[in-house]
């Protein structure tokens, strides 16, 4: 029977493992030929297949939404999936934390709903890859969306924004400096959403939101939505 374990404690098995001291590599065969990968655009997908075989090998429990496409990556629980999940996100090392955490539109529509969203975990894998397509990871860190979300000049929540329209939340750059973000709590988190809605789409829906939050939040963990 499968172990079922947190996130907590797959985190640390992940830093016993000592990743950053060993070496691993992306290759692809097909009709005879093989090639090494060397450029970075497959490596976040890749690691979480890894995580994946890790879960398996080392008989931890996960399952997967029957859309992959869907949220969270990985529920580490049978038996309260919604305290249980787990994603996983990469980037290059060298580089400023970049990589999408949520798309903005999918995240404020389902947060409102599941406010246990924000309870998820975020796995995250800091590599680098060189020239040949040898791949290292340097760093792994374990947070709550709150913790790697930032904020920006132009709205409360750091987004990527194309022509003046939010595609995606992007992470800010304290937590691989070892350093707090901008927000303290989930409720410091949620409050910059509801401003960047906001001035994204105006008070009348961002107060719309706020009602449909401020129900569930008190449905699930039994307070008042503190702002």
């Amino acid at each position: 029977m499968a172990k079922i374990i947190t996130a907590q404690d797959l985190f640390t098995q992940l830093q016993n493992v000592h990743l950053e001291r060993q070496v691993g590599s992306i290759s692809f065969n097909l009709a005879g030929v093989s090639v090494k990968i060397d450029t970075t655009d497959t490596v976040g997908i890749t690691l979480q297949a890894w995580l994946k075989q890790y879960l398996i090998d080392n008989n931890i429990y996960f399952s997967e939404p029957a859309n992959t496409q869907e949220f969270p990556d990985f529920y580490l629980s049978n038996i309260n999936a919604q305290q249980h999940m787990l994603e996983v996100k990469a980037f290059n090392y060298n580089a400023t934390p970049a990589f999408d955490i949520a798309n903005f539109e999918s995240y404020c529509s389902s947060v409102k709903e599941k406010p246990y969203r924000l309870d998820a975990d975020y796995l995250i894998f800091g590599y680098t890859m060189n020239s040949t397509g040898d791949i290292s990871v340097k760093k792994l860190w374990l947070y709550k969306i709150w913790q790697i979300a930032g904020t920006s000049e132009r709205f409360a929540l750091k987004t990527q924004v194309k022509r003046d329209m939010i595609y995606n939340i992007r992470p800010n750059s304290d937590f691989k400096k070892g350093k707090s973000g901008p927000f303290k709590s989930k409720d410091d988190f949620l409050k910059a959403i509801y401003e960047t809605l906001s001035s994204y789409k105006g008070k009348l829906f961002a107060d719309d939101w706020k009602r449909t939050l401020a129900n569930n939040y008190k449905h699930y963990y039994g307070e008042a939505l503190p702002f």
